[in-house]
């Protein structure tokens, strides 16, 4: 009987453990998944100290040279907006995210999309069956690479989004291909209307 009871008081401690061990790691993985996001938040911020032409209320097109894209943009950004530059699929932040707010162009501030547009692609890159509204995205063949392709551009700036494809979901059999890269998302504020 004492060794029953022992055992049992072993086993009791051991579940206890492991449920401490578990929370430990979640609390540990919640910690760092915030921190990260508040770096990137802090990354997009200042880069967006350092680029005057970012706004997202002034809808004036953007003629700026390349060099000064060059200057005010990240690289990565830049490489993407500027030189055409394709992100590898499944990897962009927000090829997968679910969050409700809206995708503004990341070089140049301009509203893009709403995330009631947005769609569960397989593509592996965030997918929109919208714009947000006219004109805030402008179209280029593109016959690059062997292929009939429809590059999709910021109606702002010109920067490099993505492609558009004809098989995406009602009720526009749209699919705007994007890269997370060029996009900024800003979430709806609790208790606002969409478009405030």
């Amino acid at each position: 009987m004492f060794y029953t009871m022992k055992l049992n008081v072993t086993v009791f401690v051991m579940k206890q453990f492991c449920f401490l061990l578990l929370v430990f790691g979640a609390l540990q993985f919640s910690l760092k998944a915030s921190a990260e996001k508040n770096q990137s938040h802090g990354t997009m911020e200042k880069q967006h100290t350092s680029n005057p032409y970012y706004s997202r209320t002034d809808t004036s097109k953007l003629n700026l040279p390349d060099a000064e894209w060059k200057r005010v943009l990240s690289p990565e950004v830049y490489a993407t907006a500027r030189q055409k530059k394709t992100e590898l699929s499944f990897t962009g932040k927000f090829w997968d995210y679910t969050g409700k707010g809206t995708y503004y162009c990341a070089a140049c501030g301009n509203a893009l999309f709403r995330s009631d547009a947005k769609f569960a692609s397989t593509c592996g890159w965030p997918s929109f069956f919208e714009v947000v509204r006219k004109g805030s995205v402008t179209y280029l063949p593109d016959r690059s690479f062997g292929m009939d392709r429809t590059e999709v551009l910021c109606g702002r700036c010109g920067a490099h989004l993505g492609h558009l494809f004809d098989d995406g979901p009602p009720p526009t059999g749209k699919r705007f291909c994007m890269n997370s890269v060029v996009l900024d998302f800003v979430a709806d504020r609790r208790g606002s209307k969409k478009g405030e």
